[in-house]
């Protein structure tokens, strides 16, 4: 086993690693006191070689192993791979290029929704992973045998997996089915949300103008405190505080004390005087400004049993062409279907209109129906 802890080593690895067409990339990560994840190792392997490079190690500088996550000439693979691509987005400001993610890649190829790796591992490669090490801390040094082996595993495996999992799409004629997918992965929006937007992330009711424009000034505020003091954002603020606030926009430290969740030394403080100029610049914002929340509007009449037939149609050709119900379409997208043959929605675009989006609307319009014969639902041609 490779353990990587200075620049020179690191070099060195990424050196071979350059000549392979492909590597496998794990991370471990530490985030529950931080805004930003901490990490931890980096797990990296190619046909011939496993290594853990260590973050953490003094003086280790990682900018050759940032090159080789942007050397378009070696596919990049992941399992479940948001977090660790998030990570590096954030360490480097780019995402890795070419990638590939293996849990996407199963559930195009019929092993299920978000196929767990341990599952994955086992019904490819028939074997089992030691999950004793899966609750380690890994900022601790020095970390045992069995922890290193336990973080190896997450690598080596992968690539009997990778292999698989690609040999499979290339037969079935789906690479472009993931390609798509992995193009989601790949924006920088999938990691950063700006400040203003924040907003958008908090459960609340009212739709009002006036309200919605206080909770885009507080949760941006938040939002920014959040990324300057790389602590959680509910540290800073829990949700319910902000809404309250919203709701009832406090004028001065002693009314901002008296919110749940804020005390007086917060209110008189410097975090308070610049939440209040927060609350202070929403409460100027004038209304056409506000940002607005679409209302959710009851479906129409006698639509339920429509999209209950559209869900038995979604099921049945997801189980024809073994793929995840999940990456075609989800319940709200199935409603505005159910409402409108020209919805935008994924399920009537590429290879999802192939699989589903095509038949759903043939069964809206009549054309097509549904039965059952032995025990079995089959589509009946109308047309």
């Amino acid at each position: 086993m490779q353990i990587i802890k200075t620049t020179a080593d690191l070099e060195e690895l990424v050196t071979r690693f350059e000549k392979y067409p492909y590597f496998t990339i794990d991370t471990e990560f530490l985030r529950e006191n931080t805004f930003w994840p901490i990490l931890c190792l980096v797990q990296l392997a190619t046909d011939d070689e496993s290594a853990i490079v260590d973050p953490m190690a003094d003086g280790i500088d990682l900018a050759p192993l940032f090159r080789l996550l942007q050397n378009e000439d070696v596919l990049k693979v992941f399992h479940a791979g948001r977090q660790d691509l998030e990570i590096f987005h954030h360490l480097n400001g780019e995402v890795p290029k070419p990638i590939f993610d293996t849990q996407v890649a199963a559930m195009v190829c019929g092993f299920g929704e978000s196929v767990g790796y341990d599952t994955l591992v086992s019904k490819i490669t028939g074997k089992g992973i030691d999950k004793s090490s899966r609750f380690t801390d890994w900022s601790r040094r020095p970390l045992s045998d069995r922890q290193l082996t336990y973080a190896e595993a997450d690598v080596t495996h992968l690539r009997k997996v990778y292999k698989f999992l690609s040999k499979k799409l290339k037969e079935s004629g789906r690479e472009e089915w993931v390609t798509s997918e992995m193009e989601i992965l790949r924006s920088p929006e999938t990691y950063f949300i700006p400040p203003e937007n924040a907003w958008q992330r908090i459960k609340a009711r009212n739709h009002h103008s006036k309200f919605l424009g206080l909770l885009q000034a507080v949760a941006a505020w938040r939002e920014r405190q959040a990324h300057l003091q790389d602590i959680p954002r509910n540290r800073i603020l829990r949700d319910e505080a902000l809404i309250e606030i919203s709701s009832n926009p406090p004028k001065d430290a002693n009314s901002l004390s008296h919110v749940r969740g804020i005390g007086l030394k917060f209110a008189e403080g410097k975090m308070g005087r610049g939440l209040l100029e927060a609350i202070q610049e929403g409460v100027n914002l004038p209304a056409d400004m506000a940002p607005r929340m679409d209302k959710k509007t009851p479906p129409p009449k006698g639509i339920g049993p429509l999209m209950e037939l559209l869900r038995v149609l979604l099921k049945l050709r997801c189980e024809e062409n073994e793929v995840a119900q999940k990456l075609i379409c989800n319940m709200s997208d199935l409603e505005k279907i159910a409402i409108d043959d020209n919805a935008d929605v994924p399920a009537l675009k590429g290879w999802r209109r192939r699989v589903f989006g095509d038949d759903a609307l043939k069964l809206k319009n009549g054309e097509i129906a549904l039965s059952s014969e032995s025990g079995k639902i089959k589509i009946i041609d109308l047309a």
